[in-house]
């Protein structure tokens, strides 16, 4: 019953029902419409006013359901409204479709402006350019303000990575013109809140940078000064090590550690590793200062917080120059514990490996742990080498090696192999051959690095003691461990250039300069070979490219000057003795060299002699001299230089060199025969018969001086029988043979000193003769070499040679007329010009 009541509420009286839908329901009861009247009006032909429901011509024939309601039809064939949705006929006019107009939806593809559908306006194109603001604020001014003094701080950092200081000055005085600037235009237009605090820090303390970087230490202090007395900038103190690094390199060291301590102060505690940069600055200036002991306590203070390697090396520097021997343990073994950053325990065990050059990979960190690794070793070997000798309490250098050994063995093999290869060189040095051979020997069973510097070492060793077989060997085995080792190659060189093997010598040093093109003893021993084989030009080659590379070595210059000697000698002789020999290129190399050894007196005198060759005798004199300045004992440029003032007469300059010779010399009777014999060439024969007097007394045996005693003694009216029979004495005591060797001894004598007596007979040394003699190989050239007119020794006594109607004792072309008398003056003028007795003699051979 319930449900039929609730059908008839819900449908009409026709056979079609509505679509069920809550609010399409009647209340009244339609007895339906009477046949043969309208659909509008009830039986009575009255309107009909009831709630009917709206349907379509497609409702009316469907099937309803077992509920009596229709059954549901397709999506869009009818509305909830029960109106037709754009379909034409059906009785009434299609309305719009409404539901999805919001969404740009049409009821046709076409819309009346014919225009195709384009909801999100992709066929319009691209969106057109936004206009322009045709007055911009003044905010907007001042932010394109602020981006230019950005934009010059930049390219100020960017100048000091190029290092182009004079920029970086420029750039930020612009930036801090270019601030100000903005800073007055927001004043002036209200925007004072908008000023810039960071930016103005920046401003001012790249500009103090730039004045650093200027060197312009006092601009840059005061613009410091201005960042640190702000206020405003809480964090400003930190700046005060700028200024304390200013100070330093201005060697204003206790402003400096001021500053350092003035920074330290405004640093927190947290920050730890500032502040202990900031300690190592003020150790630094502390050891600058000669105060060690300050400084002293500045590194233990970072050692003792967070040590690292190069202030654990300045703490030993520190403790050397205090002396405190057990503290230099202490730190050295925790020098030694001292790890280094960013390496782990499988980059120690791999620390010694082998790159692979199969992988193309750059590992740059590890690069960075290799540098960091070799910096790291060299400072333990550095202060190794520095605290050996004095650690030891009974300053036993030895036992201080020793332990140092110890300590390194364990973890720092690499290390302690270089200081057993230092102790084996201090050995040497004490001449302690046995004990450096033993340590060295030690190395054979090591890497192969090891040994051959090993090898090279016991090379070197056996090489000075003569051992040349060793010696080659020692090399040979350093070559095989290393066969590019050039100190190797150098040293089988020289064991092949002992034996004479100059050919295989040569190569050894062309293949240690193929190995290495800057081996210094390669390329000097080289050259030597090469003199040796008479490849001169080969030599000079050699000396010429170790002269350019090392300007200040010495030995090079020398070696250039004996072959300029040589080559020309060679070139004479090859010419016929027509050919000018290279002195004057000599001469030149051997004054460059002197300004390189200034005041060598050998060079002086090699000097000396090369202008003789080339018979510029003033200048030869000049370089003798400067030889005599700077080694007034030299005997042969004594001499030299006093047969050189005799031959030009001037006697008192002779005497001078030779009372120096017989002062170097007291034992030698020639000098002071030489004395006499130029105070009698100049006319004082009473001084000379003193000086013949006392060499008579110290040197009764000497023959020359009796003579010359008698025939002064006639020539001033002195009684002379003293002197004949003592002569004569002597004369019978000496055998025939004796007297033949001391007459021509007493010729050369007596050229040197100007008069022999008739009786010895003369013997004038050949040129040959003199060359032979013993110790004459740098003597000056003779004057046989020159043209020079015959000398005829002319000084006689007077009873043996009465036809020469003159004196023999009186000196030629004497200064002082006075001195002789009339008589003697006039037999002056009649001598010789040419005359010189003191000839060609070769004083330099009588020096042995």
């Amino acid at each position: 019953l319930t449900q039929e009541v609730n059908t008839n509420m819900f449908n009409s009286g026709n056979s079609n029902s509505e679509e069920d839908h809550l609010y399409d329901f009647n209340t009244n009861i339609d007895l339906g419409a009477v046949p043969g009247t309208s659909s509008g009006f009830n039986r009575a032909g009255q309107p009909n006013t009831s709630f009917r429901p709206i349907g379509t011509a497609a409702q009316r024939g469907a099937q309803q359901s077992s509920m009596g309601r229709n059954a549901p039809m397709s999506r869009g064939s009818q509305s909830r409204a029960g109106l037709m949705t754009g379909a034409p006929g059906g009785g009434s006019d299609a309305r719009p479709m409404t539901s999805v107009s919001g969404a740009g939806y049409h009821g046709s593809s076409i819309g009346k402006d014919n225009k195709a559908f384009d909801p999100l306006n992709l066929g319009k194109g691209p969106a057109p350019p936004l206009a322009e603001k045709s007055d911009n604020s003044f905010e907007d001014k001042a932010k394109d303000m602020e981006r230019k003094v950005h934009k010059l701080i930049e390219a100020s950092a960017e100048a000091v990575v190029t290092k182009d200081y004079l920029k970086v000055l420029e750039k930020a005085k612009e930036a801090g013109k270019a601030e100000r600037s903005l800073c007055k235009f927001r004043e002036s237009h209200n925007l004072a809140e908008q000023i810039n605090l960071d930016l103005t820090y920046a401003i001012c303390f790249n500009l103090a940078n730039a004045y650093y970087h200027n060197k312009m230490y006092e601009e840059a202090l005061n613009t410091y000064q201005l960042i640190v007395k702000n206020k405003q900038y809480p964090q400003s103190g930190r700046l005060r090590v700028n200024m304390g690094n200013i100070y330093y390199e201005q060697k204003k060291y206790p402003q400096a550690i001021k500053m350092y301590r003035m920074a330290l102060d405004q640093i927190p505690s947290t920050g730890k590793e500032l502040r202990f940069r900031i300690f190592r600055n003020i150790g630094n200036a502390f050891v600058k200062l000669g105060q060690f002991q300050d400084a002293i306590e500045s590194y233990e203070t970072i050692m003792n917080g967070s040590p690292d390697i190069q202030t654990a090396f300045n703490l030993m520097l520190c403790l050397y120059a205090r002396g405190d021997k057990e503290k230099m343990k202490k730190h050295f073994i925790k020098m030694l514990s001292i790890p280094i950053p960013g390496m782990t325990e499988e980059d120690e065990e791999t620390k010694d490996e082998a790159t692979d050059i199969t992988v193309d990979r750059h590992d740059s960190l590890k690069e960075e742990l290799s540098k960091k690794l070799k910096l790291s070793n060299e400072k333990i070997l550095t202060a190794a080498r520095l605290i050996a000798p004095v650690i030891d309490e009974k300053d036993d250098w030895e036992a201080g090696y020793k332990w140092i050994i110890e300590q390194l063995r364990s973890d720092y093999e690499s290390v302690c192999s270089e200081f057993e290869i230092d102790l084996s060189m201090v050995y040497m040095k004490k001449r302690r051959f046995d004990d450096a051979i033993q340590v060295l020997k030690a190395f054979e069973r090591k890497d192969a690095p090891l040994r051959a510097i090993a090898g090279t070492n016991l090379s070197f060793i056996y090489f000075l003691e003569g051992d040349y077989q060793q010696a080659e060997k020692q090399a040979d085995i350093a070559m095989k461990s290393d066969r590019y080792n050039a100190k190797a190659l150098v040293s089988k060189g020289n064991c092949l250039y002992a034996a004479g093997d100059f050919n295989q010598a040569r190569s050894m040093y062309l293949e240690a300069v193929g190995v290495e093109a800057d081996c210094v003893e390669a390329i000097y021993n080289l050259g030597l070979v090469n003199l040796k084989l008479n490849n001169l030009q080969e030599a000079s080659s050699a000396f010429d490219k170790l002269h350019t590379s090392l300007s200040n070595l010495p030995e090079a210059l020398y070696q250039l000057g004996s072959i300029y000697e040589k080559s020309g000698s060679m070139n004479a002789a090859n010419a016929g003795g027509g050919a000018v020999p290279d002195y004057e290129n000599a001469a030149k190399t051997y004054q460059l060299l002197l300004n390189k050894v200034p005041g060598d007196p050998n060079l002086c005198c090699k000097l000396g002699q090369l202008y003789e060759k080339m018979l510029d005798d003033n200048t030869a004199c000049h370089w003798h001299t400067e030889a005599h300045r700077y080694h007034p004992v030299n005997l042969n440029v004594i001499s030299w230089l006093g047969v050189w003032y005799v031959k030009r007469e001037m006697y008192e300059q002779a005497i001078e060199y030779f009372e120096r010779a017989a002062l170097v010399q007291p034992g030698e009777v020639k000098w002071q025969l030489m004395v006499t014999s130029c105070y009698r060439r100049l006319g004082d024969f009473y001084k000379a018969l003193e000086l013949y007097q006392k060499i008579h007394e110290e040197h009764p045996d000497n023959i020359e001086s009796l003579q010359y005693l008698e025939a002064l003694a006639k020539e001033l009216g002195r009684s002379s029988e003293e002197y004949t029979k003592k002569l004569e004495k002597l004369r019978r005591n000496q055998p025939a043979q004796s007297q033949n060797t001391n007459a021509g001894a007493m010729a050369t004598r007596g050229a040197a000193t100007g008069a022999v007596p008739q009786q010895a007979p003369v013997k004038q040394a050949t040129a040959v003769e003199r060359d032979s003699r013993p110790g004459n190989a740098n003597a000056r050239p003779e004057r046989s070499e020159r043209p020079a007119p015959a000398r005829q020794i002319e000084d006689f006594p007077a009873e043996t040679a009465p036809n020469m109607g003159r004196s023999p004792l009186m000196a030629p072309r004497a200064g002082n007329s006075g001195r002789g008398g009339g008589a003697a003056n006039q037999r002056a003028n009649n001598r010789n010009d040419d005359d010189d007795d003191f000839g060609d003699t070769d004083v330099s051979s009588l020096l042995v």
